[in-house]
């Protein structure tokens, strides 16, 4: 089965560390992400920009609306997406449960609509 792990961080756990203590946390969660490849279990990921740089859209009225920032009121806000392949719902939480990252924030773990990758996927092929 395949997974989307959403790892979202606190910006308070970045208050006060320094350059090398934040470079340092980051190589761990590299280190680990590592360990996932050797496995066969990353399949890939993306870190994403401050959530400052993220605008949320809706429709109100019948019209667009482009919020500045993320929708969520929280502290905690998506940092990044990892890729997992895992048997099931429960190795995939054995897995993401030993990443470094947890300390930065929680992690989300979804299973991957296959269904609707499928079709994706079709579509992707008809335009090529």
């Amino acid at each position: 089965m395949r997974f989307v792990c959403l790892g979202y961080y606190d910006e308070a756990w970045m208050e006060g560390k320094s350059e090398a203590e934040l470079s340092a946390a980051m190589e761990e969660c590299f280190a680990y992400d590592d360990e996932l490849r050797r496995g066969g279990h990353f399949l890939g990921g993306q870190a994403l920009q401050h959530a400052s740089q993220a605008v949320t859209l809706r429709t109100v009225n019948g019209q667009v609306d482009v919020t500045d920032g993320p929708f969520a009121e929280t502290k905690e806000q998506i940092g990044g997406l990892l890729f997992l392949e895992a048997r099931d719902l429960n190795h995939a939480i054995a897995l993401i449960s030993r990443h470094p990252g947890i300390g930065m924030g929680p992690f989300e773990i979804r299973p991957v609509n296959e269904e609707i990758s499928a079709l994706i996927k079709e579509r992707d092929a008809a335009i090529q």
